[in-house]
């Protein structure tokens, strides 16, 4: 097993916020971000959506390498792709549950294109249930899995409380592909300040195993029988995972780390033909993506369990002279819910416009004017 430090491991701990990986490429044109009234000239990062289909240049050459990206929830999955491929395509949000599809991005290098499934967050039936979230949430990052050559397990370094220990979902996926090659990534280590930490973490989830072999079938546990002749207490649960290949450190908020990880998976691509054209970021429609930007922003202004009872859904969608116009209506359970997204005078709803609409722009690299209503009890809210 490689350990992958940061360029420098003396500067890991000391990572410069202010230093952000840009999440557009921003090229030579201009295009106007229409809110509230207000034209506001911007250079957009290029194009999220472009007919896909297969760059044939040179294809004896081509290589590409498809990446399952897993974890519990909140631990920075979204954030980490977007910034790995350096384009907004996977909305974000401080609470959990974000993510409810596995998403795909798409990063292009040279001759080799690098394809990361974001998947939701691995869950329990009762956190199903707890969050009203659909029944085919679970397998959403086992169809991801399926279509990877490598799984990525990432693990929330700065959470003191969880971050020595692998949850039992993704042990359970761990094992139940284990005839796929993973790696670990720990994230948030810019929030640490003691470098022993980081390495008693690593010693700890990789349970020691520096030169542990991939095993070539799924793994079988133990019987009852032989965990009581082996002497091990029949309920002490598993909190490491022994065949990790690889460990890497990495911010996804600053982006240390991120390119010696692209580097590492680069250098692992298959010789084959790429799925998706050179300048292609995602195969979201973007109609999908206008709709889980909205939502992914009422995480963020409203409090507690109240934003995963919405249902948005899109009313209008349109591209006229690179300008996209859109609508989304927010429907709400209850008028009370409905005054608090709207806020006094409109004020939060236009916040929450605001923002979006900023997403979008960064998404798309064209002007974007949108309109959110909200409604509830059948009666619709301008």
């Amino acid at each position: 097993m490689r350990i992958y430090w940061l360029t420098s491991s003396l500067k890991l701990l000391n990572c410069n916020k202010n230093i952000l990986r840009p999440t557009g490429v921003h090229r030579n044109l201009s295009a106007t971000i229409q809110t509230n009234g207000e034209n506001t000239q911007v250079t957009p990062p290029p194009p999220v959506i472009e007919a896909v289909e297969n760059d044939n240049k040179n294809p004896q050459q081509q290589r590409a390498l498809h990446i399952a990206v897993i974890g519990v929830p909140n631990v920075g999955k979204s954030t980490f792709i977007n910034n790995i491929i350096n384009h907004k395509v996977c909305p974000t949000s401080a609470k959990v549950h974000t993510t409810r599809k596995a998403n795909t991005a798409i990063l292009t290098t040279g001759q080799t294109q690098l394809v990361f499934y974001d998947t939701p967050g691995l869950v329990t039936q009762n956190e199903i249930r707890k969050h009203h979230l659909d029944q085919n949430f679970k397998s959403a990052y086992r169809h991801a899995i399926q279509h990877a050559d490598i799984i990525a397990v990432m693990q929330d370094a700065s959470n003191s409380w969880t971050r020595k220990e692998l949850h039992p979902t993704v042990l359970d996926t761990l094992k139940a592909y284990a005839q796929l090659p993973s790696f670990l990534v720990l994230n948030k280590v810019d929030a640490l300040k003691s470098k022993r930490v980081l390495l008693d973490l690593i010693k700890t989830l990789t349970n020691d195993t520096l030169n542990g072999k991939r095993p070539s079938k799924k793994v079988d546990l133990p019987s009852k029988e032989e965990q009581a002749t082996a002497g091990h207490p029949l309920n002490k649960r598993e909190t490491s995972w022994n065949h990790f290949s690889d460990v890497f450190l990495v911010s996804s908020i600053t982006g240390s780390g991120l390119q010696e990880l692209q580097d590492y998976l680069i250098s692992a691509a298959k010789s084959r033909d790429w799925r998706y054209a050179a300048n292609v970021y995602t195969d979201e429609k973007p109609e999908s993506l206008i709709v889980e930007s909205v939502r992914a922003r009422l995480l963020d202004y409203l409090p507690q369990e109240i934003p995963y009872n919405l249902k948005c859904e899109l009313e209008y969608y349109n591209v006229e002279k690179h300008v996209v116009y859109t609508s989304v209506v927010v429907k709400c359970p209850t008028p009370r819910i409905e005054r608090l997204i709207c806020g006094e005078s409109n004020g939060k709803l236009r916040q929450i416009t605001e923002r979006v609409t900023s997403d979008l722009v960064e998404m798309f690299g064209q002007a974007v004017s949108l309109t959110i209503s909200t409604m509830s009890g059948g009666k619709k809210t301008a």
